[in-house]
């Protein structure tokens, strides 16, 4: 019988060390990046083994991040961003898609891992409106009373957070609900989160749950986190916010506009593979409180 990981813990920042697995090394590795070292590597490899086309997860992962960052800073008309758990630089990063669709926005990177810091730094911070904090979202207080990310935002006027492929590798115990709740509270009205979460479909769909087990399984033996959770408990981190159509969906299901083009030929329904069944998205957005007005 198949083990289930343990849902607690999660993975320290490892920097530069050569000897662990990093999560955001290993992502990078499966965008087809080159910041990542040999045991990174072999990390996702196991991965692969149990899902050969896990890569094309994270792909369509970079694609619904692009395609919410172009609603937000356009149609949506946001102009101040959060990027929580953003990792290493990769081609074609968040402000660049921001600032093109409208160039005066500000863009602020958080993660916990120096390296991801130095990295950010030396190749993101390329005009005033770009800036990349150390940080830790579990941080008490939130990271909107943390002196070097508020410094850039008014929280006066709405800020869109994004939290893309960053929630699952924070273990229960950690109570990542709890830190989102209290971000959300802080957050102006008007605001929008964005979450992207790998996700266990339960008995609804039982042989993309039994590669939902597998995939947590190794992902937390070899890279040291990564937790499937069901649709009940990702909605959790939207609670205080309206959650935007189409809702929870798979990623490449996700158009503000309505349904876009499909991903093409391919194995699984829709044209999508079994492990593409196993990642969902969604975005919120916290509205004004309603004004009751008193008669007499």
């Amino acid at each position: 019988m198949h083990k289930t990981a343990p849902r607690t813990g999660a993975c320290a920042p490892v920097g530069a060390d050569t000897t662990w697995p990093s999560n955001s090394r290993v992502y990078d590795y499966s965008l087809g990046g080159k910041d990542n070292y040999a045991v990174d590597r072999a990390a996702f490899d196991r991965v692969l083994e149990v899902a050969p086309t896990q890569r094309e997860v994270s792909l369509a992962n970079r694609r619904w991040l692009h395609r919410v960052a172009r609603y937000l800073a356009g149609p949506a008309g946001v102009d101040q961003f959060l990027d929580i758990g953003a990792g290493l630089p990769t081609v074609s990063n968040i402000h660049e898609i921001l600032q093109l669709e409208n160039p005066a926005a500000t863009v602020v990177y958080v993660d916990n891992d120096p390296l991801c810091v130095a990295h950010g730094h030396g190749l993101l911070e390329r005009n005033d409106r770009t800036h990349y904090v150390q940080a830790d979202f579990l941080e008490a207080g939130t990271l909107l009373k943390h002196h070097r990310v508020r410094q850039y935002f008014d929280l006066d006027r709405p800020i869109g957070v994004l939290a893309g492929a960053v929630l699952h590798h924070l273990g229960d115990d950690l109570v990542p609900v709890k830190s989102m709740r209290e971000l959300i509270d802080r957050l102006p009205t008007g605001s929008y989160v964005a979450v992207t979460h790998f996700y266990d479909p339960g008995p609804e769909h039982p042989e993309a749950h039994q590669l939902a087990r597998q995939l947590e399984q190794v992902f937390v033996e070899s890279v040291g986190s990564g937790w499937y959770r069901s649709r009940e408990e990702i909605l959790e981190f939207f609670d205080g916010l309206e959650v935007l159509p189409p809702g929870l969906v798979e990623l490449d299901e996700w158009w503000p506009d309505g349904p876009g083009p499909g991903p093409g030929p391919g194995p699984g329904q829709e044209g999508r593979s079994l492990a593409e069944r196993t990642m969902r998205g969604a975005v919120g957005y916290k509205r004004p409180p309603l004004l009751w007005l008193s008669r007499g």
